[in-house]
């Protein structure tokens, strides 16, 4: 995983190598911008693709999308092709022509996410359609989107949640802390892209107002150069820590040690991030959107997305609230481990890309 990658990719890099251990041949498609170089041929058993691209948004994953349909129709690379994302729908319509079973996961209404120009919103709304009617099959990872577009559509969906990387894998903490010069339980922490859906101009103005030592911990950034991730940081607060971007053990050494995790969306699917937290026992806060709610159940502090003023209040009632906060990340962690594995998750994509219902 590289610089700027987001929930796709990392649903990737878990679902691909579990689908090669459980005995099928994978071929994984990555895009290369201007001045990138492959990462590597193979990653856990899967054969990797490298296309370049070019940076402008939107256009980056159209540019990929057709390179990569071409190769798989030209070479015949694969029986079954998964895609992300219904932008790039167009293109399995494609490769159904040419006799390959597609299925896309969809993780949410992408016309009404605030990063789109106008044009750009409305080439996702039309593509919409094509999501509906022409793959084998969509695969939802949120039960809501997938509602909404079974009623517009009146068709019926797959949904597979998100996984959660229940317990995680422990590292060197100390070591990670240091070098932030953090200590255990001393920070709030949001790690994520730093674009409008993720409500960083909702959190960074809360956690300014609130008296406290601690500190605010932003892991991540944005893809590509931006106002918005320049605002961000242009913060006056010294408790405000740019981690940039992180990855593996070092984000869950974070994880394990945040006194909470802040998830202040605006738009989610259901949040891998919320899941990994979950299931490393950090407790949450997060924005009332009823997919974080579903992720959470009864588990997390919610607040009023979009208000700043319920941010700050539940802050507040956090640092207050030490015992209750440690109830909910116990709650939370037997839930996500109830409920979300990235082993079930691959085995009910398994069962869809067979023509069968996942089983959620």
């Amino acid at each position: 995983m590289r610089p700027g990658c987001a929930g796709a990719d990392k649903f990737a890099s878990e679902l691909l190598p579990r689908l090669v251990a459980q005995g099928h041949q994978v071929t994984g498609y990555n895009r290369l911008y201007p001045g990138e170089e492959p990462l590597a041929s193979e990653f856990g058993g899967v054969r990797l693709k490298h296309f370049k691209t070019i940076s402008r948004k939107g256009f980056d994953t159209l540019l990929h999308s057709f390179k990569a349909t071409v190769d798989i129709v030209r070479n015949d690379t694969a029986d079954v092709v998964h895609i992300q994302n219904g932008g790039n729908s167009i293109f399995g319509l494609v490769l159904r022509l040419f006799g390959k079973k597609v299925f896309i996961s969809q993780d949410g209404v992408d016309w009404k996410r605030d990063k789109w120009p106008w044009y750009g919103k409305l080439y996702l709304y039309l593509s919409s359609y094509l999501t509906a009617h022409g793959p084998s099959q969509v695969i939802f990872d949120n039960v809501f989107i997938k509602q909404e577009f079974e009623r517009r559509f009146r068709k019926q969906f797959e949904f597979i949640p998100f996984g959660s990387e229940v317990g995680g894998g422990a590292g060197d903490d100390a070591q990670v802390l240091a070098e932030f010069g953090l200590k255990a339980g001393e920070y709030f922490l949001f790690v994520g892209r730093f674009i409008p859906d993720k409500g960083l101009q909702y959190l960074v103005p809360a956690f300014e107002k609130v008296q406290t030592d601690k500190k605010l911990v932003l892991v991540g950034g944005s893809p590509n150069p931006s106002p918005f991730e320049a605002q961000i940081k242009g913060t006056q607060d010294p408790r405000v820590v740019f981690a940039g971007f992180l990855y593996g053990n070092k984000t869950h050494a974070l994880m394990r040690n945040a006194y909470a995790y802040i998830q202040p969306s605006d738009v989610e699917g259901l949040s891998p991030v919320i899941l990994e937290n979950m299931g490393l026992g950090t407790p949450v806060i997060c924005s009332d959107i009823k997919e974080n709610q579903f992720v959470v159940g009864e588990h997390a502090v919610l607040f009023a997305k979009g208000s700043i003023p319920d941010c700050q209040a539940k802050l507040e009632y956090a640092l207050g609230s030490p015992d209750r906060l440690r109830s909910n990340a116990g709650k939370a962690r037997a839930r996500a481990e109830a409920l979300f594995s990235w082993d079930a998750v691959t085995t009910a994509h398994v069962e869809v890309f067979n023509g069968r219902a996942s089983g959620y």
